[in-house]
């Protein structure tokens, strides 16, 4: 595998989504990095706080990823992009599902393993299409 594989940073990427969906603490914590920082609509939070969601369990229903994209950055950085078209959990019953694109970082560390180190979340703005 290339140092830059999209198949293989999109999986890592879907291991996240995953966790989210499952409740997985643990495989929420591995993935991303110490230093992990998220840039989400409703503010910033760190890996204490993204792994912290999961303390009452799933926090995602159900989740599609689409139009991913790679953009290498330097040696063992890469810039994942993409849609999520996902519903949480606490709005099943409403039917509120929601769209965003995502920017995602991810560094590979000195054994070989990639980690998620920053993330950014952009709600979709989109007229005639339905997400």
């Amino acid at each position: 595998m290339s140092s830059f594989d999209l198949a293989h940073l999109l999986q890592l990427e879907e291991q996240v989504w995953a966790a989210l969906v499952s409740g997985d603490r643990a495989a929420d914590e591995r993935l991303l990095a110490d230093e992990f920082l998220g840039v989400y609509a409703s503010g910033h939070a760190g890996k204490a706080e993204h792994v912290g969601q999961l303390d009452g369990g799933a926090v995602v229903a159900h989740y599609r990823l689409s139009e991913a994209k790679l953009l290498p950055l330097g040696e063992g950085l890469a810039l994942l992009s993409y849609r999520a078209d996902w519903q949480r959990v606490s709005r099943e019953m409403e039917k509120a599902a929601e769209a965003m694109f995502v920017s995602s970082l991810w560094r590979r560390r000195a054994d070989g393993l990639w980690q998620n180190l920053f993330s950014q979340d952009t709600p979709c703005v989109e007229s005639g299409r339905s997400a």
